[in-house]
């Protein structure tokens, strides 16, 4: 599934405008992208958080050079569901009618 068929799932479902539809999309993915990159968690109930993982400091090899490297410490995005979440998939549960 692409961003443009959550756009027109939602679209149809809810009689907004598309046009709408995608600013409103376009501005929660900004705002959830902007607060992770910042080191703020994003908690949406019942669906799940977006959260920083840090990573520590650690050696590695390039093989290709036959040399140890260093891996700086550094911050990466996670997507961590919610029980529930969990729980639809693993049941197959829908909340909203979907096209195939």
């Amino acid at each position: 599934m692409t961003k443009a068929d959550i756009n027109n799932i939602i679209a149809e479902s809810t009689g907004v405008n598309p046009g709408v539809v995608m600013t409103v999309v376009e501005h929660l993915m900004a705002v959830i992208k902007d607060s992770v990159a910042h080191g703020d968690n994003v908690y949406l109930r019942g669906f799940g958080s977006f959260i920083v993982k840090e990573r520590k400091e650690k050696p590695a090899r390039n093989i290709s050079k036959n040399t140890s490297i260093i891996v700086e410490a550094h911050n990466i995005p996670a997507f961590k569901p919610a029980p529930a979440f969990k729980k639809a998939v693993a049941e197959g549960i829908v909340g909203l009618p979907l096209e195939d």
